[in-house]
């Protein structure tokens, strides 16, 4: 769908952390000299975090609106801030399911969920289970690199549970920063974002 110039097929910017496979499959940053230094899974846990703190933030700012507000069609990406996090529900669920090895599951139809209270509580099982998942990985399984399915997307693909977990970060600081002007214009409070903030308050 592409609605406003923008498609939800675009490729997202990554955020301020890029990375490439070593030759011994670990993830890496890379500093503009091509400097290889390792990243540890310390840090990779910690952009988790923020990211769902910064989601709970989000979903205290939708406590101010109505439930007519929250599934009101907006003509830009993905359309409501009901139709976002339906499909971050999916997105991170799925995600999770090629992390642990397990069957993908269904898909969501947003039309069948009409309110915040029928949205929130399926969005807060896929954090508690994502956050419930991190604490279980060892160096070694952070670096180890997943092989899965993306039909759309070209078929296999390849990648280290680092760099998944980081692109489930920042998948959804897109989507927040697609919903924060909608709530804005809507008079509910919104809030700044970046991830130094939340190191601040941690």
């Amino acid at each position: 769908m592409a609605r406003g110039g923008y498609s939800v097929t675009d490729s997202v910017l990554p955020i301020v952390i890029f990375g490439h496979f070593t030759s011994v499959h670990k993830w890496t940053d890379v500093t503009a000299h091509g400097i290889v230094h390792a990243m540890n899974i310390s840090t990779i846990l910690s952009f988790v975090q923020y990211n769902y703190a910064a989601h709970r933030r989000l979903w205290n700012s939708i406590d101010h609106i109505t439930d007519a507000q929250f599934v009101e069609d907006v003509p830009y990406s993905i359309g409501s801030l009901r139709n976002h996090y339906v499909h971050l529900v999916g997105v991170d669920s799925r995600w999770l399911a090629r992390l642990q090895g397990t069957p993908l599951p269904a898909p969501l139809t947003a039309d069948a969920l009409t309110t915040q209270a029928t949205v929130r509580p399926l969005w807060e099982q896929v954090e508690a289970a994502v956050l419930a998942y991190l604490p279980t990985l060892t160096e070694e399984q952070h670096a180890e690199v997943i092989t899965y399915d993306m039909p759309h997307r070209g078929g296999i693909k390849h990648n280290t549970r680092g760099e998944i977990l980081l692109h489930l970060v920042n998948h959804g600081t897109d989507h927040r920063a697609q919903m924060l002007p909608i709530l804005h214009r809507m008079g509910a409070p919104t809030f700044e974002q970046d991830y130094i903030l939340h190191l601040y308050d941690s």
